[in-house]
């Protein structure tokens, strides 16, 4: 921590609500985030870096680009990673796709996600995830507990459901509120998600997610209520008229959006 905040002086860098930012301080979950990424790993890119705590380690022992939308904070890590690529902008508004093929294979996306872009950096991350070999990020506790959801569970919902259908995902560390500077008012948790292979063609993707998310358009409705507008009848299934969408196991919304998308 003296090390961090001396490099944040030197550079005037000051944690912003502007970008929701909240620096890495721990070194039990710096160690635990490297851990998680393998040392055959040749690529990362990393969203967010702010000063640089997790990227001064890891642009060590791999080729690494850096995206991060603060300009004083790109001054900071010119000086604690100087190995890393660090390019200034809003990584929702780039081609990530584009920047992960800037890096060897294996590759993976590492990011400490400001909660207020959480939803957004994840989906983004997930439509680039045929060029990935995993990722490895920090959350709000409760995003990872409703992504982590099981079926059955009422904080199971459309999050869940997309993000389990694509990735195997583990729980690698918690992340307690003393672990960031400044504390926010709630804890995080840091996820690793590993692509599965799906086989599924490319416009498949699509379908399922807007599936869905229509599915949960109401959660504590009935499936065939949310799904009505397109004919969705659940004993086709073979599951009572009454259940719900939280109630589906994840290996049957696959067979349930093929039926609506090529009923024959």
């Amino acid at each position: 921590m003296p090390e961090l905040k001396a490099l944040l002086e030197r550079h005037g860098l000051k944690p912003t609500k502007r970008w929701g930012q909240h620096f890495l301080i721990s070194e039990k979950v710096v160690s635990a985030i490297c851990a998680a990424v393998p040392d055959t790993v040749q690529g990362i890119l990393e969203v967010g870096p702010g000063p640089g705590v997790l990227t001064s380690v890891l642009s060590e022992r791999s080729k690494l680009i850096a995206v991060e939308i603060d300009d004083v904070a790109v001054s900071a890590l010119g000086e604690s990673s100087p190995k890393a690529t660090v390019i200034a902008g809003d990584a929702l508004r780039m081609d990530l796709a584009e920047l992960l093929m800037q890096t060897p294979k294996p590759r993976m996306i590492v990011s400490n996600m400001p909660y207020n872009i959480t939803g957004p950096l994840l989906t983004a991350f997930t439509m680039v995830r045929h060029h990935l070999d995993g990722c490895v990020l920090m959350m709000q506790k409760e995003v990872a507990q409703r992504i982590m959801a099981k079926p059955g569970e009422r904080e199971l919902g459309s999050l869940s459901v997309m993000l389990q259908s694509r990735f195997v995902i583990d729980r690698v560390i918690e992340a307690p509120s003393s672990a960031f500077f400044p504390p926010p008012k709630v804890d995080s948790t840091v996820l690793k998600f590993t692509p599965r292979e799906t086989g599924w063609e490319s416009d498949f993707d699509a379908v399922h997610e807007r599936v869905v998310r229509q599915a949960f358009t109401q959660p504590r409705k009935t499936l065939a209520n949310n799904l009505k507008q397109v004919g969705f009848d659940p004993s086709s299934m073979g599951w009572a008229s009454t259940i719900r969408p939280h109630q589906i196991a994840i290996a049957d919304w696959e067979t349930l959006v093929r039926r609506l998308y090529d009923p024959k």
